[in-house]
């Protein structure tokens, strides 16, 4: 139908502002399948064209400066459309629009509603976003001077969106995401830290579009962390290099940063890990612990508790001030201490005191100055990490829920629209890193999910606790990015030993995940690993390698002399039948060595 594009084309200078202002809104308001591509595309042209070079001839004009914002918004609904976004991508385009943000730049209606045409036109149409980065638009520039001069979330979730979109393809932003990283100013990770440091205090005082600015900002950093090392690495390199393997130090500068907002971001309710926290854990994944970044990844200096733990089976904190009840049995017994000694032995607060804690600490720091990089309090990362694990988990498998439970996949659907293998794999993933790097981090880990005084008088994949939850997630059928994740995260906290882990755990637990790293059978005892697995409790009662529970000693069966014989006459048929079959050979049949032996009649 042609309808508003002939009510548009219509207008002159003597229509009104109210005509006007109808005409607009009702094309914004249109339904999509009521323009046809022709006509859209031609209606999308006669608004830039009027609002970029008006008509000479002043009858002509249809709209004026102050019909801008209603102009640009029309724009935008049309380009809602692919039809609509192809001619919204063309250079010329691309190129009014960021002139219109120039023109309006005062007035956020109206320069706000031209800088999402343009990033819905980069997400519509994959070829836009080489064109605005190309020389003769020069969008990439203009979005880098967006993003640092701009202050309110609004702007800087706009001018992220579109540098994220930018950098999607290595392929196609290559140049640009060298010069990016390359340019001695601004500084990109300086720039990008500064940001990240703004968006923080935005969120804590709950500043409209700052949690949907600070995940835009991080999906671009994602993008320059993945893509410029591999621009630099050794391109005569044979080696299949994934996410981490490879590194500049050019992007040391932004690990910092990343690790404020961890340490900051306050927690989420219903779902304890959700947007900007996820991309933060994506951007971490990809940074390696280098010689260079170590003692900030690690940091030496010991990170004291300050109070005592508390049961962690809500997934809502029952006020905001720290608890002072002891844990319960059903809480994980955990214990904190240096990062890279892990040899202190302070309790560890519940999940929910540390982060209600941090909140306060973040709040007061963040307020006391515009810098809050200048801090140089240590950040626990380990720490900080296990908490989320265990309250994320806590919320999607309460009490011994089992991780295939219907249910499970239902609450993470519904309250994140994402699977629990997105939502928690990288948590695990960022864990499993710091215990690989760091035999601190790993006996730590050991001493909060496996303590020497853990309870072994029942089954341990049965406990209503982190590590139950990790252990019945090895047996997850639907859930096989966490299932993996979590093998590959006990196998790093146990050095990396299968022997280590199945004494610890019980070989039963991990048999299938030491299946698929190739060792076929129980593992022997340990030996030479740093870590020392129980093989009895504090009291000297054995425990059972496969189950990784107390042994129980076998009660007595009282049967007759009557009984006996007939059920070892049961046992004689039975193997007899089996060695006639070829099923045992002979030298292995229990009664023939029994009578052989002299202990059998």
């Amino acid at each position: 139908m042609s309808k508003y594009f002939d009510a548009y084309t219509a207008l002159s200078a003597s229509s009104s502002r109210s005509q006007v202002a109808t005409v607009l809104q009702s094309i914004a308001d249109a339904p999509p399948l009521t323009i046809d591509d022709a006509k859209r595309r031609d209606l999308i042209q006669a608004i830039i064209d009027d609002l970029v070079k008006p008509s000479s001839n002043s009858s002509k004009r249809r709209l004026s400066s102050k019909d801008a914002p209603s102009a640009l918004q029309a724009v935008k609904s049309l380009g809602k459309n692919t039809a609509g976004s192809e001619i919204i991508a063309t250079p010329a385009n691309l190129s009014a629009l960021l002139s219109l943000y120039h023109t309006y730049k005062d007035v956020p209606d109206a320069s706000n509603e031209a800088l999402r045409c343009v990033a819905n036109a980069l997400l519509l149409v994959d070829h836009a976003r080489l064109t605005l980065i190309e020389k003769q638009v020069g969008g990439g520039d203009f979005a880098i001077e967006l993003l640092e001069k701009s202050t309110g979330p609004e702007r800087i979730f706009l001018a992220s969106r579109i540098l994220f979109l930018s950098t999607v393809s290595i392929s196609s932003a290559a140049t640009f995401i060298r010069s990016l990283v390359e340019a001695k100013s601004p500084n990109i990770t300086e720039l990008i830290g500064n940001k990240l440091d703004l968006l923080s205090r935005a969120i804590l005082s709950g500043a409209k579009f700052s949690r949907e600015a600070m995940t835009d900002l991080l999906k671009f950093t994602f993008n320059l962390l993945l893509h410029y090392p591999k621009l630099v690495d050794d391109p005569n390199s044979n080696e299949t290099k994934v996410m981490g393997d490879c590194w500049s130090d050019r992007l040391d500068g932004i690990l910092l940063p990343l690790l404020r907002a961890f340490n900051t971001l306050p927690p989420s309710f219903p779902a304890p890990l959700t947007a900007p926290m996820t991309h933060v854990i994506h951007a971490l994944i990809t940074i390696p612990v280098t010689s260079s970044l170590r003692s900030t990844w690690l940091p030496p200096a010991k990170i004291s508790p300050s109070s005592t733990p508390k049961p962690t089976g809500s997934s809502e904190p029952s006020s905001s001030q720290p608890s002072t009840s002891k844990p319960s049995r059903s809480s994980s017994s955990s214990r904190a201490g240096s990062p890279t000694t892990g040899s202190a032995k302070d309790p560890k607060p519940g999940a929910f005191d540390r982060a209600w804690s941090a909140l306060s600490a973040g709040r007061r720091s963040l307020s006391r100055s515009s810098s809050p990089h200048t801090s140089s309090t240590p950040v626990d990362v380990l720490l900080r990490a296990y908490d989320l694990l265990d309250v994320s988990l806590n919320h999607y498998m309460p009490d011994a829920v089992d991780p295939d439970d219907p249910n499970v996949r239902q609450r993470c659907v519904r309250e994140m629209d994402q699977t629990l293998d997105d939502v928690m794999a990288p948590l695990v993933v960022l864990i499993t890193k710091l215990c690989q790097a760091d035999e601190g981090s790993r006996t730590r880990m050991r001493q909060w999910l496996l303590p020497e005084d853990l309870d072994r008088t029942s089954p341990l994949e049965g406990r209503a606790d982190l590590l139950g939850r990790l252990l019945r997630s090895l047996a997850s059928v639907h859930h096989v990015k966490l299932k993996n994740g979590v093998g590959e995260m006990l196998y790093a906290i146990c050095d990396s030993d299968g022997s280590t882990l199945a004494s610890y755990v019980g070989y039963g637990n991990v048999a299938g995940f030491l299946f698929n790293k190739g060792i076929m059978s129980a593992p022997p005892p340990p030996t030479g690993s740093s870590a020392s697995p129980p093989t009895s409790t504090a009291d000297g009662a054995p425990i059972n390698p496969i189950t990784g529970v107390v042994e129980k000693p076998a009660p007595a069966i009282e049967m007759t002399d009557e009984e006996k014989e007939r059920e070892a006459e049961k046992l004689f048929v039975l193997f007899d039948r089996l060695e006639k079959s070829g099923a045992i050979p002979k030298e292995s049949n229990p009664i023939r060595q029994a009578i052989q032996q002299g202990k059998l009649g």
